[in-house]
C-alpha cells in the first residue's frame, strides 16, 4: 500500500510536470561569467510562473543567427532571443520577429531613442536592453616599451592610428586591431560624420572623397601589416584574444568584455588601463549598438513569450544585471538613475564602468534601417573585403557597393 501510495505521487508529479509550458531565451556570449545571474532570472521568471519551465540557453555571437533561423524553420524557435539592433534588422528583413504590442507604461519604461531603434513602421521588433559605449583597454607596459605614455592614451582615430604605428614598429606588437570586417566601416564613415545616405534618404552616397580616403587609409594599414591578418575573418573575437595573450597594445571594446582578460589573463589585466573611445573629430558621436530581447516568428505563445521579453529588461533586471557585469548600462529610464554607475575605482573594470558612463553622451546606435537589407549588407561586406584584400581599389568597392544599392534602393 505505501508503494503504491508513492508511486502515484510520482506519477502525480510527473503529470504536473508534464502540464507545465516549456520555454526557452536565448543570451550571446554571457556564458559563463554571468550564469549566476542568468540562473537567477530564470528561477525568479518561474517563481512569478509557475507553470512555466524555463530554459537559458546561451549561444555564441557568430551562430545567433544561423541558429535562430533553423530553429524558426524547424518549428521550434525560443520564446525569446537576445540580439544586436543589426541583428534585428536582418531578422527583421527576413520576416523571422513576431511583432510587440505594447501599453503607454510599458513603452515609458525605456528610453525613448533605445525603444525607437528596435522599432520598424511603428512595429515594435523587440524591447531594449544593455549597452555600453566603446571604450579602450591599453597595456601600459606595451606602452612604455612602445616609448608612449600610458598617461596619455590617444584621444583621437587619427593618434591611435599613429600610437599603433609607434608600437607595431618598436615593439612587433599590433597597436591595435580596428573594427572593420562586415559592415562596420558604415560605422566608421558616420563616426566621422560621413553621409551615408542623401537627405532624402533614397540613395547611397558613401562612395564620396572623404569616404574612399577613410577606406584607403585602413587598406594601407592592413597592407603593410600594422592590422593582424585575420582582422576581416574574426574581429573582435580575434581582437580579444590577442590582447588577452599580451600581444595587442590597445583593444577597442564593451566595457563588459573587460571582465574576460581579467578571466584569461590576470597578469594582462593588471597592467590594463582603461579611455575612452578615440573618437573622430569630425563626427564626435561613438557608435553604441543596443543589445535587446525579440519574440521570433512562429513563438508558440506570443503572449507569454512578451512576458518574458519585458520581464528580462524590466528597470530591476536591468539595474540587477548591470551591477553584475559592472559595465553595462540600462535602455531603462529608472534604472539608469542609480549611483552605482558614477562610482570608480583602481582596477581596469572600474575603470571601465566610470569611463563609459562618461562618454553616454555621445553614445548613439548608428544602425541603419533600408530595405533588402540582407543583400545589400552581403554587397558590402564582399566589395570591402575585396578592397581589403588588394582585389579592388577603394574608389572602385565603395563606387560598385553603391552602383549596386541605388539599383535595389
Amino acid at each position: 500500500m505505501k508503494k503504491f501510495l508513492v508511486t502515484a505521487a510520482l506519477l502525480t508529479l510527473g503529470a504536473a510536470s508534464a502540464q507545465k509550458t516549456q520555454m526557452e531565451f536565448w543570451t550571446i556570449a554571457l556564458a559563463p561569467l554571468f550564469n549566476d545571474e542568468m540562473n537567477r532570472l530564470v528561477a525568479q521568471f518561474e517563481k512569478e510562473n509557475p507553470n512555466v519551465d524555463l530554459k537559458w540557453v546561451d549561444v555564441p555571437a557568430t551562430a545567433i543567427e544561423q541558429k535562430l533561423l533553423a530553429a524558426i524553420a524547424s518549428g521550434r524557435p525560443p520564446a525569446a532571443v537576445n540580439l544586436a539592433s543589426d541583428m534585428v534588422v536582418k531578422m527583421m528583413d527576413q520576416g523571422a520577429l513576431e511583432p510587440m504590442t505594447l501599453t503607454d507604461a510599458q513603452r515609458k519604461t525605456y528610453f525613448p531613442a533605445a525603444l525607437g531603434t528596435f522599432t520598424f513602421d511603428g512595429k515594435v521588433a523587440g524591447v531594449p536592453w544593455y549597452w555600453a559605449p566603446k571604450v579602450v583597454a591599453y597595456n601600459t607596459d606595451i606602452f612604455r616599451k612602445a616609448g608612449l605614455d600610458p598617461a596619455k592614451p590617444p584621444r583621437t582615430i587619427q593618434t591611435m592610428i599613429a600610437a599603433a604605428r609607434q608600437i607595431k614598429d618598436r615593439t612587433g606588437n599590433y597597436g591595435f586591431m580596428p573594427n572593420i570586417n562586415n559592415l562596420n566601416m558604415l560605422v566608421l564613415f558616420q563616426e566621422a560624420g560621413l553621409p551615408i545616405f542623401d537627405k532624402s534618404g533614397g540613395k547611397a552616397v558613401f562612395n564620396g572623397p572623404e569616404h574612399v580616403k577613410l577606406l584607403q587609409t585602413y587598406m594601407d594599414l592592413y597592407k603593410k601589416g600594422y592590422f593582424p591578418e585575420d582582422t576581416m575573418r574574426r574581429g573582435f573575437t580575434a581582437a580579444t584574444e590577442l590582447y588577452s595573450s599580451g600581444k595587442l597594445g590597445m583593444l577597442i571594446t564593451g566595457p563588459q568584455f573587460i571582465l574576460r582578460v581579467e578571466n584569461d589573463n590576470k597578469a594582462v589585466y593588471d597592467v590594463t588601463r582603461v579611455a575612452p573611445y578615440p573618437i573622430n573629430l569630425a563626427g564626435n558621436v561613438i557608435h553604441t549598438p543596443l543589445m535587446g530581447f525579440s519574440v521570433p516568428k512562429g513563438a508558440r505563445d506570443r503572449a507569454l513569450a512578451q512576458k518574458l521579453a519585458l520581464f528580462l529588461t524590466s528597470d530591476v533586471n536591468q539595474l540587477a544585471f548591470s551591477k553584475v557585469t559592472k559595465t553595462t548600462f540600462p535602455s531603462t529610464v529608472k534604472a539608469s538613475t542609480n549611483a552605482f554607475f558614477k562610482q570608480g575605482g583602481q582596477n581596469a573594470v572600474d575603470q571601465g564602468k566610470l569611463v563609459a558612463s562618461t562618454e553616454l553622451k555621445k553614445a548613439r546606435d548608428l544602425t541603419l534601417v533600408y530595405p533588402d537589407a540582407s543583400r545589400l549588407n552581403k554587397v558590402f561586406k564582399d566589395n570591402i573585403e575585396s578592397a581589403m584584400s588588394g582585389q579592388k581599389g577603394a574608389k572602385q568597392a565603395l563606387d560598385d557597393i553603391v552602383k549596386a544599392w541605388n539599383a535595389s534602393l
